[in-house]
């Protein structure tokens, strides 16, 4: 039976100025490390979705961070094992991109039916563990947005 995801979602870096990035360890995929990442829901906004998903994926809020829209997007083509969540005969999904700046490596609050694990890691390193390739470009990205020579 089809679901009713929609293929609209938002991918949210969790890092700080040093360039240590959060990772989060999916619950349904052992092994699988990625940032935050969720659908919108209904009409919501992109930025209303990001924050949502930041809460309900590591429990941090607006007083502990900075929440950047990079106005940024891509598509990608939707796992198979993963396609059963949307409608019938969607294949791909669109991706926006923010990033949420903490002032020091804190400890998420995980929602153990999503997410059984985390780790800090400095970004390039970071870039390697994620099984996501957008997640590895979004992850890049941050790199060189970090350092100004590059």
């Amino acid at each position: 039976m089809a679901g009713n995801k929609q293929p609209v979602s938002v991918l949210v870096l969790l890092y700080t100025a040093q360039g240590r990035v959060l990772l989060i360890e999916r619950a349904d995929k052992p092994g699988f490390w990625q940032s935050v990442t969720g659908s919108k829901e209904g009409q919501e906004a992109l930025l209303a979705t990001a924050w949502r998903e930041l809460g309900e994926e590591t429990g941090f809020a607006a007083a502990q961070g900075v929440l950047h829209d990079w106005a940024q997007s891509s598509v990608y083509e939707i796992y198979p094992h993963w396609r059963h969540r949307y409608p019938e005969g969607v294949t791909h999904n669109t991706e926006h991109v923010f990033a949420f700046e903490l002032s020091e490596e804190s400890t998420p609050r995980l929602n153990a039916r999503e997410h059984t694990a985390y780790v800090w890691l400095d970004w390039q390193e970071a870039a390697q563990r994620v099984f996501s390739p957008s997640n590895a470009v979004a992850i890049r990205e941050l790199g060189r947005r970090l350092s100004p020579l590059s």
